[in-house]
């Protein structure tokens, strides 16, 4: 079996943004919130592969693109507001260009559960002192009703993120009195790839190396299983080289993954191996 097929090589982040790529059709509008580098690496890899005639409408400077750049920190503007086409406001984005476009759009819940709703508020029932304050809703209160392609990500799958009951709802999931939109209809995690049969989340692939019984164990509620269940198809080498080489060189995609000092280590050398590259930009 050839390496690639194997999987060897290959990190969460790599197998993450390939399987946000897949889920792209060329000629699609795709939606971007803030700080979701996976995301915008696998809308970049789609780009750079299959889709081609994409566009970007990102909330980062609320513009929409078609060409993308090198993910950065400092930089980060640069990857829409350098190549915008138009600009926007969010009243009217919401009001005037979601109902007519219905972009595709992922975003990273703190919690779901199995109908797909999901919770960006806090954690814990009460909300003037919860154990966690999430960064908040955003507009997902605004968009989660109409759009009709909504995915979720879960770099680190966990009981604390899939659970049978949310502490608070900021994202609309197959509720059966919703009048418009359709609810998620797939989730990827760093365990396996998801879809919403008949309104409940349904495990369709396995990640390599990853067993039924510890997404389950990993996981709050009872989940379904697709009777075809399959396994991920990795990254190529090729697919690898995009991401590593012309996507996301500074590495900033495996910033979901880390926490903590971990995270605050990698964020300072990332950030000094960016000024570097840029002979101090975004100072």
């Amino acid at each position: 079996m050839p390496r690639s097929e194997r999987g060897e090589g290959m990190t969460a982040a790599d197998l993450m943004c390939v399987c946000i790529a897949r889920q792209v059709v060329d000629g699609e509008v795709l939606a971007q919130g803030l700080a979701t580098p996976l995301v915008a690496a696998g809308y970049l890899l789609a780009w750079k592969t299959h889709a081609p005639n994409v566009s970007f409408a990102s909330a980062i400077g609320q513009s929409l693109c078609q060409e993308g750049a090198p993910l950065g920190l400092a930089t980060i503007e640069s990857l829409w507001l350098d190549r915008s086409v138009v600009t926007y406001g969010f009243v009217s984005a919401a009001v005037d260009m979601l109902p007519r476009v219905r972009p595709k759009e992922f975003f990273r819940p703190g919690q779901v559960d199995a109908a797909g709703n999901f919770n960006n508020i806090a954690l814990g029932a009460d909300y003037r002192r919860p154990r966690m304050r999430l960064p908040g809703t955003g507009g997902i209160p605004d968009v989660t009703p109409v759009l009709s392609d909504i995915c979720l990500y879960v770099p680190r799958h966990s009981r604390i993120t899939f659970v049978e009951r949310l502490d608070f709802r900021s994202g609309l999931g197959h509720d059966a009195q919703r009048r418009h939109g359709r609810g998620p209809r797939y989730l990827v995690s760093d365990l396996g790839q998801f879809d919403f049969e008949r309104g409940r989340m349904r495990l369709t692939h396995l990640h390599p190396g990853v067993s039924m019984e510890l997404v389950q164990a990993k996981t709050g509620f009872t989940l379904d299983v697709a009777e075809d269940l399959g396994t991920t198809l990795p990254p190529s080498e090729e697919e690898r080289r995009l991401l590593g080489e012309i996507i996301d060189p500074l590495g900033i995609r495996r910033l979901e993954f880390l926490s903590g000092p971990e995270r605050r280590l990698a964020l300072a050398a990332i950030v000094e191996a960016e000024r570097s590259a840029t002979g101090g930009a975004g100072d």
